[in-house]
């Protein structure tokens, strides 16, 4: 799922940098416009990884990474399995950083839309990967809007 955000954001013209939670390095993040962080369900909500790399690791960061945006994906293994759940920790946690984030109402097909972020249920599909890419090249043009806006505006 991460690759496919990252082709959708390479698509629209970004540098991405995939990166595992282990390996990531809070310090790095300030110099990010943008992030795509994916979690497998655990239990409604993000991996305790994740959780950890937000509470002991990012923390440092907490309120400084203000006109970055961010969105969320999401795994579980079957239907039930606290995707949607999962996403909303995410986003809470996005938010809670002072990071900012957005909805994507398009349908990629036929009931499957990602509304508060991509999901799949078991491994992914096709249609769970087109909605991973249109994420991705989502998360690009907020980015530029964002950028822009600061520019106009004198802000950044």
């Amino acid at each position: 799922m991460a690759e496919a955000v990252a082709e959708g954001a390479r698509e629209a013209g970004a540098e991405v940098k995939v990166v595992k939670v282990d390996d990531a390095d809070p310090d790095e993040f300030p110099s990010f416009d943008g992030y795509a962080f994916g979690t497998p369900t655990h239990c409604g909500t993000m991996s305790w990884k994740l959780n950890r790399f937000f509470n002991e690791r990012l923390i440092k960061y907490w309120g400084k990474l203000r006109y970055k945006v961010a969105v969320a994906f999401a795994s579980s293994g079957g239907l039930g399995g606290g995707n949607e759940m999962a996403l909303w920790s995410l986003v809470s946690t996005i938010l809670n950083f002072g990071m900012m984030t957005f909805g994507v109402p398009d349908y990629v097909a036929p009931g499957v839309t990602l509304h508060y972020g991509a999901v799949a249920i078991g491994r992914p599909d096709e249609n769970s990967l087109k909605a991973c890419r249109l994420l991705g090249r989502r998360l690009v043009e907020h980015v530029r809007v964002v950028k822009a806006g600061l520019k106009a505006f004198g802000i950044a």
